[in-house]
Parts: C-alpha cells; sequence; structure tokens
C-alpha cells in the first residue's frame, strides 16, 4: 500500500482499498495513516475473513466492512460427505453455502469481543 499510494501521487486520488485477507487491510490502513491520509473515511476500507483485528479497526472508524465467507461450510460438506459414506450417493456438484457481511452497523467492538480468542 505505500508503494502504491507513493505511486499514485500521495494518494489523494485513491477512494477505495479492497484486501482479499483482513490482515492486509489492517498494513494497508497503517500505510494509509501514515501517509497523512484517513483510512474509513477518505479511503474506504473493505477486506475479507472478518478476523477479530479488522472489527478493531472498524470500531475505531478506519475500516468500513468485512465478509466473513461461509462460516457455516462445515455443515453442508460434512453432510455431503456422510451421505456419500453411509448411502454412496453422489454429491452435488454446487454446494451453496451463506456468507456474511459486517459493516459499522453490526456493533465491531462485540463482534470483537465474541471472535477475540478463537484463535485466528
Amino acid at each position: 500500500m505505500e508503494s502504491f499510494i507513493k505511486a499514485e501521487g500521495g494518494g489523494k486520488d485513491i477512494c477505495a482499498v479492497y484486501a482479499h485477507n483482513d490482515d492486509m487491510a489492517v498494513g494497508a490502513i497503517q500505510a494509509i495513516k501514515e501517509a497523512g491520509l484517513k483510512p474509513g473515511t477518505g479511503i474506504k476500507i473493505v477486506s475479507i475473513d472478518s478476523v477479530p483485528d479488522i472489527f478493531q479497526a472498524m470500531a475505531k472508524g478506519e475500516a468500513n466492512a468485512t465478509v466473513e465467507l461461509t462460516p457455516n461450510m462445515a455443515g453442508p460438506a460434512f453432510d455431503a460427505l456422510d451421505a456419500y459414506l453411509k448411502d454412496k450417493k453422489e454429491p452435488k456438484k454446487w454446494i451453496q453455502t451463506e456468507s456474511k457481511l459486517y459493516t459499522q452497523k453490526d456493533d465491531p467492538m462485540k463482534v470483537y469481543e465474541a471472535k477475540k480468542g478463537l484463535g485466528y
């Protein structure tokens, strides 16, 4: 992010950052702040994973959203495996699972407190 900000004239025209990992977003937030810019307001921050640190950044107003991809994937996966092992039933080629979008409306510190000890 630091190099990108430098390459883009100090980052004044950067309006958003998408990081495919919350830890990358936290690093981008640090670089944005070090450049004197405002993450979360001047530059919107959206990332993937929903690890505890991103919720702290959201609570500070430095990140805008995170997506927890397929948090309940294990249930459908084990159901398909169980059906295959018991009944030799071929699993569906496509099993749809849900993802969860978290924003400021989700009380980031409450989510942080719930996730902080889960080993992320």
